[in-house]
């Protein structure tokens, strides 16, 4: 099969290579997915599962990209819940190659249903993305109704996902990014807008949770933001600082076929909407990681027509 592979974690996505390779085999639990499209998230470059096994043990060259949508081709020994020819998306395993490629093998419990009427690059485009979302505000910031969310990159993958969400689910937003995204958070649905290159963050008040996918300083200027009770949750590692009468969580998004099948179905009723911004082949799979000008959205690797 044909691939997307990489050495050389210092060369970051310059690194990658498309590469004959052979297809792998759906071991125990596992289904064999025929890959139609496939996400990546740049900073994957950056995790130890993408360069190193379980163990530690080098696995390179390793293939990235953990989002998929496509066909389910074999099952494995004793996999359950999923059949030959069913339509599905989800997450591929951490420390395992990935699904830059015309085959991945997945456990079958980190796939959900594909429905027929959402297309193979929007399915691919929802698992890291709509999942961090998910699991950021409902999981882990236990979320209520009419509490104000403070969204960093509100004009971004996860992001405008959070905004989306939090806005269902009864919250008065409040997004930030640079100033060309300011359009973009607002039509996902943020009521107020932080440009974090000329506004004064500070001037945003209490809110009750903050979502942020950052880190760095911004993390530390939005911990005194959280009101009494509240709750910063992030993505970007463990916070430096934590609200005085509040509460921080990091955490690594995990697959789930309920709450995939929860981001799905709000696609498909129009209450979600994808951030896609560049759809590739394969082929110029290696091109569209390395633009020559700042991409919006997210870019989708279309493996099969």
């Amino acid at each position: 099969m044909r691939a997307i592979v990489v050495t050389d974690e210092a060369a970051g996505t310059a690194g990658m290579a498309l590469v004959e390779r052979a297809e792998p085999e759906a071991t125990a639990n596992d289904v064999l997915v025929e890959v139609y499209a496939s996400g990546f998230t740049p900073g994957e470059l950056t995790w130890p599962g993408t360069w190193t096994d379980r163990l530690g043990r080098d696995r390179t060259p390793s293939v990235p990209g953990h989002e998929v949508a496509g066909v389910v081709s074999a099952l494995g020994y004793g996999t359950r819940g999923l059949s030959v020819g069913q339509r599905v998306f989800g997450l591929a395993d951490w420390s395992r190659d990935g699904t830059l490629a015309e085959y991945v093998a997945v456990e079958a419990r980190n796939l959900a249903s594909l429905p027929g009427d959402v297309d193979f690059a929007v399915g691919a485009s929802l698992p890291i993305s709509g999942l961090t979302a998910w699991q950021g505000l409902f999981v882990h910031g236990r979320f209520q109704a009419g509490q104000s969310v403070l969204v960093h990159g509100a004009g971004g993958g996860v992001g405008s996902m959070v905004t989306q969400l939090a806005r269902e689910a009864g919250a008065y937003v409040v997004g930030t990014g640079r100033a060309g995204d300011r359009q973009a958070a607002l039509d996902f649905g943020a009521q107020e807008f932080v440009d974090l290159g000329n506004d004064v963050l500070e001037d945003v008040g209490g809110v009750d949770l903050v979502f942020d996918v950052i880190g760095g300083d911004i993390q530390k200027r939005s911990v005194g933001l959280v009101r009494a009770g509240g709750m910063l949750v992030t993505v970007a590692g463990p916070p430096e600082a934590r609200p005085v009468d509040g509460l921080a969580v990091d955490f690594v998004v995990e697959a789930d076929r309920v709450q995939l099948g929860e981001v799905v179905q709000r696609v498909r009723d129009g209450r979600l909407r994808t951030n896609i911004g560049t759809v590739a082949t394969l082929d110029d799979a290696v091109a569209a990681f390395n633009p020559t000008e700042r991409i919006k959205g997210k870019t989708i690797i279309r493996v099969r027509s």
